[in-house]
């Protein structure tokens, strides 16, 4: 029996940065977003250590421990494509500042709900905001890229819940 989704996580590819150079002066970069089953691919941008996705990709999510991966990879014509990092999405604080749900119905727009600093167990260069505003939450983040040289990528994480969604507190009441 197939298992309904908690809800939908939209992930905001917005950028790189500072991408590892893989061919002689520059990359030809796309990401594979890949969590259990599913596997999505952003667009590739020629010529670019820079590149600008803004690219928006939903995935769903049945169980919140299953890891979320990224990985960058240079596109080659002619020869295999080349892997230029990865990095591990961790959602597990941004599921969590969900669940407070309607308790957060009476904060200003633009509050910051929980702040994640970098750590060992997580990607993050730098200190990411979970936010609540116009009536959503989303998390910022820039994830350093591993087994590279260097690399960073700019994600905004969005929840939805829809039809057929169970719902991130009624799925969590139930799996504890």
């Amino acid at each position: 029996m197939d298992q309904k989704p908690l809800g939908l996580l939209t992930i905001h590819i917005k950028r790189g940065i500072n991408l590892a150079i893989r061919d002689h002066k520059s990359s030809d970069p796309y990401i594979v977003l890949t969590i259990a089953d599913q596997t999505l691919k952003t667009k590739v941008v020629k010529r670019n250590c820079n590149p600008v996705w803004n690219e928006e990709m939903t995935v769903a999510i049945k169980d919140p421990n299953v890891p979320i991966r990224l990985t960058v990879f240079d596109w080659d014509k002619f020869t295999g494509d080349d892997k230029m990092g990865d990095a591990n999405l961790d959602i597990q604080p941004y599921l969590e500042a969900l669940k407070m749900g309607m308790e957060l119905l009476r904060l200003p727009n633009g509050c910051a709900i929980k702040r994640v600093q970098p750590s060992r167990h997580n990607c993050l260069s730098d200190e990411s905001s979970i936010v609540w505003n116009n009536g959503k939450i989303t998390q910022d983040m820039i994830l350093r890229l591993n087994n590279v040289e260097c690399g960073e990528i700019e994600v905004m994480l969005e929840w939805h819940e829809g039809a057929g969604c169970i719902g991130i507190t009624k799925g969590a009441s139930s799996s504890t």
